[in-house]
């Protein structure tokens, strides 16, 4: 069935309705034959995916989502025809014949859709006007570098040349937790690990930090650091080698639709496979009885009971809210009590200004730009933690993303989540100053790159950290959880050793990216791995199969977004920007 179907038995409500929960889950006792009941919390991708993913495994399942749309963090909102697409920058597992175009084939995810690929994955220019590209093809990336700094050619011909042998590898570990692996999917693994041996232990040994101070260029020092845009601060060098030869394989492209048309292909698969999700469903608490997750209670007071609960939100919120922080293990306790808030141990949060603008820039503009500011730039960005700005031309991602005739620009820049949320809560006309102090900044930042492209402005609209945690529930605005090495093997051992699951609490799981890590891959992968887990307590045969579904993605399959036409029509001139709150989600996926 086409994704446009209209198959949704719970549409979203408009604001202020009552909720449209539908029939409650009342039996408490199942019977003989009966399919095993499992309660989703979020509809995100991970919820998204368990929800698939049981479904094909034979259980009944049922999503509760507070929002009024799917995808979580995974979405897109709109203002005055522009859409706003946030999270996907690029998707792995775009390219056919992999593990991981096999999960996105088999949720529906790229039904129908075209990739767009592009030919580089970053440009870095610094105040004073020079410019590297990071190419995707290592070939051509080692002419580039060499050509912009000669004397350090022995390093970046070892760059190019590790580049090159992760292009020849195919490792996507999507598919099966290590616990279920049998000896061939080991040895699978082995097969390709061993030889590349010390590949991985020299780069993963190695941060980029420290790889980028060995060049004397300056140019190349600071913008190897922001390939992914802007600088993490500490990662190694393999996540930046395996992304580009993913990038180089067409494995790493943006579908068709973008960050929601993803989610509602997955919702559209999930609902034809009989899932239900319920819409405006707040859930309050989880219910525990003599030691077992039974159900949940949602905000408005009803009770919901299933034989499993998976939690796929935002992690804090399901240990300390939704289970009264009454459990744990080993490697959440670690995560939640001594890492969460250790500087430099999670993902900052971000501010985003989209631009809306009459016309185009030149065709040979990049799709991605850093741009590295003067102190004096830096300074006048309300809550900055690092002197750049990056500016994506986000029309050139996919078509439709702005009215005919205009473009869109989306600028962001890593952000203290503290300062705004401080400035909202008691201080609420400065909040909104400095908003506008960002919009003007932008407008005035790109005139200067692009002059008269500020007379061209017809709307910018500003969210930042305190909005991400507003309307996403992610921990202070976290954009991606976790991304310190010592997170990665605590969430790896959450899932080998611990299955996923909380000691002393039966019947529950988590699923996301608090648990498997950035990028919306993992985040679906997480769901594949509880139903998989889920699986065996239940004595059912894990299945999966690929959607089908060839009829051709269009547009209109976005559906209807709840800010969609509000506010006055595009005009003509702009004489003071406004800048607004945004109206849905917003996280992005900087290392998918």
């Amino acid at each position: 069935m086409p994704a446009d179907s209209g198959h949704r038995p719970e549409a979203p409500a408009p604001a202020g309705a009552k909720s449209p929960v539908g029939p409650r889950w009342e039996a408490r006792a199942r019977g003989p034959g009966d399919k095993p009941r499992v309660i989703v919390i979020g509809a995100g991708v991970a919820g998204l995916a368990s929800g698939c993913y049981g479904q094909m495994s034979g259980m009944e399942t049922r999503i509760f989502e507070k929002h009024v749309l799917p995808g979580g963090c995974c979405t897109a909102w709109s203002r005055q025809g522009y859409i706003f697409d946030y999270c996907i920058e690029w998707l792995n597992g775009t390219a056919v014949g992999n593990d991981a175009n096999r999960v996105w084939r088999e949720l529906g995810a790229l039904d129908g859709k075209s990739i767009r690929l592009f030919d580089s994955f970053n440009t870095v220019s610094d105040e004073h006007g020079r410019s590297v590209t990071f190419y995707n093809d290592p070939d051509r990336l080692e002419r580039h570098l060499i050509e912009l700094s000669p004397v350090d050619a022995p390093l970046i011909r070892q760059f190019c040349a590790d580049l090159r042998r992760f292009a020849g590898m195919a490792l996507h570990p999507f598919l099966k937790p290590p616990p279920l692996e049998n000896w061939r999917d080991k040895y699978a693994t082995l097969r390709q690990v061993l030889p590349a041996f010390r590949l991985f232990w020299r780069n993963g040994a190695t941060q980029m930090n420290d790889f980028a101070d060995r060049f004397q260029d300056p140019l190349l020092r600071r913008g190897l650091r922001n390939i992914f845009f802007q600088d993490p601060g500490n990662f190694s060098l393999v996540p930046y080698l395996y992304n580009i030869a993913e990038a180089h394989n067409g494995n790493v492209g943006f579908p068709q639709g973008g960050s929601l048309g993803l989610s509602r292909s997955i919702e559209s698969r999930y609902l034809e496979l009989g899932g239900r999700i319920d819409y405006r469903a707040r859930v309050s608490r989880i219910l525990v009885e003599n030691g077992r997750a039974v159900g949940i209670e949602l905000k408005n007071g009803e009770r919901h009971y299933a034989d499993h609960v998976i939690a796929a939100c935002d992690g804090l919120t399901a240990l300390r809210s939704l289970l009264d922080g009454k459990y744990g293990n080993p490697r959440v306790d670690k995560l939640y009590d001594q890492v969460l808030d250790r500087p430099g141990e999670r993902y900052p949060g971000v501010v985003s200004a989209f631009v809306g603008f009459e016309g185009d820039l030149p065709p040979d503009t990049p799709h991605s730009t850093t741009y590295l500011l003067s102190a004096e730039d830096a300074a006048a960005l309300p809550g900055a933690i690092q002197g750049s700005l990056v500016v994506q031309l986000r029309s050139r991602y996919c078509d439709g993303f702005a009215p005919p005739g205009h473009s869109i620009l989306h600028c962001t820049y890593f952000s203290d989540y503290d300062y705004w949320k401080r400035l909202r809560s008691s201080d609420r006309k400065q909040y909104w100053a400095l908003k506008r102090q960002v919009a003007e900044f932008v407008r005035d930042f790109l005139e200067r790159r692009h002059p008269g492209l500020g007379a061209r402005i017809r709307l910018v609209d500003v969210g930042t950290p305190a909005s991400t945690e507003r309307y996403t529930g992610n921990y202070k605005g976290a954009i991606l959880a976790w991304k310190s090495p010592e997170a990665d093997d605590l969430m790896a051992d959450l899932v080998k050793k611990d299955r996923m699951r909380l000691r002393g609490l039966g019947g529950f799981s988590m699923a996301g990216h608090w648990v498997g890590g950035g990028g919306l891959i993992r985040s679906a992968a997480t769901g594949r791995f509880a139903i998989q887990f889920l699986c065996r307590e239940f004595g059912l045969p894990f299945k999966a199969w690929e959607s089908g579904n060839t009829a051709p993605w269009r547009i209109e399959q976005l559906g209807h977004f709840p800010q969609l036409d509000k506010g006055p029509p595009l005009e003509r001139s702009v004489p003071k920007l406004r800048a607004v709150e945004s109206p849905a989600p917003i996280a992005t996926a900087p290392v998918a």
